[in-house]
């Protein structure tokens, strides 16, 4: 069956940079789709950023833009999402998601991992 698993997530103070990882099984990671999404206490799900199947073209939130950056090595079938100078309002479990269509939707994505806690301190 798909699996989707992310892991690099953890404390990190206002500034700092993480990186999240998600593995994948189970599926053609190159048909698909990969984004990021994130959800904080309370709130809805969130896009963050999305990546072809080429790894050409990227995606980005404008809440995120210009310091997070997602990667994918289809070889790996992995996908990536580095983020830099985190802020408190980045505060989220972080979840990997695969699609087969490039929307920022929630409902667009078929397959999610189980998420990854961020947590920046102020």
């Amino acid at each position: 069956q798909v699996q989707l698993v992310e892991s690099g997530g953890g404390l990190v103070q206002t500034g700092g940079s993480l990186r999240l990882s998600c593995a994948a099984s189970g599926l053609t990671l190159s048909s698909y789709i990969m984004a990021w999404f994130r959800q904080a206490p309370g709130k809805e799900r969130e896009f963050v950023a999305r990546v072809s199947r080429s790894a050409i073209t990227t995606y980005y939130a404008d809440s995120v833009k210009g310091r997070f950056t997602i990667s994918r090595d289809n070889a790996k079938n992995t996908v990536d999402l580095q983020l830099n100078s985190l802020k408190p309002e980045d505060t989220a479990v972080y979840y990997c998601a695969a699609g087969r269509f490039a929307t920022s939707r929630v409902d667009d994505y078929d397959y999610w991992g189980q998420g990854s806690q961020v947590t920046v301190s102020s």
